[in-house]
């Protein structure tokens, strides 16, 4: 199993959100999340500065089979892409086991394929 975790645009995340869940995805946890990221300016707004130092994003949390893996990263990539600095980054990590609290069954088996 994997987890994997993508910071995206507030922006694209309805269409990540549609794209995965159409996929091979049924479930995902995600939340809003601050960051500051290397490119630090500001911006004049009909004469108010405004600091982009706080960059205002979405996190979301996958974990799926390994069989799973490239096809939702690759969802990702294609729906949360604008071309722009600040897209975002997609982090993978194993996942050594997972349990369901109402049946105590382990294993990737938890993780029920969309049937």
């Amino acid at each position: 199993m994997k987890k994997i975790e993508a910071i995206i645009r507030k922006t694209k995340f309805e269409e990540v959100k549609e794209a995965l869940l159409a996929g091979d995805i049924n479930w995902f946890e995600y939340h809003d999340v601050h960051g500051i990221g290397y490119m630090r300016q500001e911006r004049i707004y009909r004469g108010v500065c405004y600091s982009t130092d706080v960059i205002e994003r979405v996190a979301i949390t996958i974990v799926c089979r390994e069989v799973c893996l490239e096809s939702t990263i690759q969802t990702i990539l294609k729906y949360a892409n604008t071309g722009e600095v600040g897209d975002g980054r997609i982090f993978v990590s194993d996942v050594l086991d997972c349990y369901s609290i109402r049946t105590g069954e382990n294993g990737d088996t938890v993780l029920r394929d969309k049937k």
